[in-house]
């Protein structure tokens, strides 16, 4: 009988080798990728980090001098100061726009809401590079429309108000990807909800603001730490538009600009991995940061 139980276990047990070593074959590829063309590079870069470049070429192992120079280094403490008042500005834009782009297509039941919901969405499926070089277009005081409008009166808006363009140009950009996000979750209440709240004598703007705002509300950290993070590490709107902006948009405008600068045009490619880790190291504070305060918020 001890024989007999055995062996079904055995069996089992063999089985659930097998399925371990398929398990572990699918996911070789991923792995060979992950470590090929992420853990690897981060972890070079890394290296990189605690070297110096000299001015014959030579590297020397430094430790975390660069650490040290980044805290105290007047230009990536400007752009980290320029992208948090840039977070400041952009997160409650994308969320408000997107939230008011869901709410409006979530009212509406007809083929319009598809149409529009696919016109909000099209901006992200546009490459950043792209999107920043159209707007460069119509911002541009010397051709296209302000310059067909205003002739040589034309207003340089990305001289004199680039804060204003980058802002509206990354708004444009995320807002509908938000809102999709945003959408989803509002088609995931039960609409017996709102049937209720209208027999009560609700209009269509208090069962947003009271029902369907409050009930979605844990999507909005989700948003909150995606615009957090994609706020932190700007660089492709600044980067493409510098050469129509040049002199206000600097080589340090944002700290992946100044570490793209000191890496491809410096070869201080040690300073710029510094540059990048601390920028990293940052963006992983912030965002734990946040989700510690708005679960212990939650919580209350």
């Amino acid at each position: 009988m001890i024989g007999t139980s055995a062996r079904p276990r055995r069996l089992k047990a063999g089985w659930e080798r097998r399925q371990q070593r398929w398990g572990w074959i699918f996911i070789t590829p991923f792995a060979i990728v992950f470590v090929a063309f992420l853990a690897l590079p981060i972890a070079y870069s890394f290296w990189l980090s605690l070297h110096s470049s000299s001015i014959t070429g030579a590297n020397q192992f430094v430790w975390f001098a660069n650490y040290a120079r980044a805290s105290t280094d007047p230009r990536f403490i400007a752009g980290l100061r320029r992208v948090a008042l840039y977070a400041i500005a952009l997160i409650p834009a994308q969320i408000i726009v997107a939230t008011v782009g869901a709410l409006l297509i979530d009212a509406l039941a007809s083929r319009f809401a598809r149409a529009a919901r696919l016109a909000m969405f099209l901006p992200y499926a546009i490459p950043v590079a792209i999107g920043a070089l159209m707007w460069g277009f119509l911002y541009s005081p010397t051709f296209g429309p302000l310059a067909e409008i205003f002739g040589s009166a034309a207003p340089n808006l990305l001289r004199n108000g680039i804060f204003a363009a980058l802002t509206n140009i990354v708004t444009w950009q995320w807002s509908g990807y938000f809102m999709i996000i945003i959408y989803a979750a509002l088609q995931g209440v039960d609409p017996a909800i709102y049937e209720a709240a209208r027999i009560d004598g609700a209009n269509q703007l208090q069962i947003a603001l009271r029902i369907k705002i409050p009930m979605i509300r844990s999507i909005f950290t989700l948003i909150v730490l995606f615009a957090l993070i994609g706020a932190l590490q700007f660089f492709t709107e600044p980067q493409v538009l510098s050469n129509v902006a040049s002199g206000v948009i600097t080589p340090d405008y944002t700290p992946n600009l100044y570490a793209y600068t000191l890496a491809f045009k410096f070869n201080q490619l040690g300073y710029a991995s510094t540059i990048s880790f601390a920028l990293g190291f940052i963006v992983i504070a912030c965002s734990s940061l946040f989700l510690v305060l708005n679960r212990r918020r939650n919580a209350r």
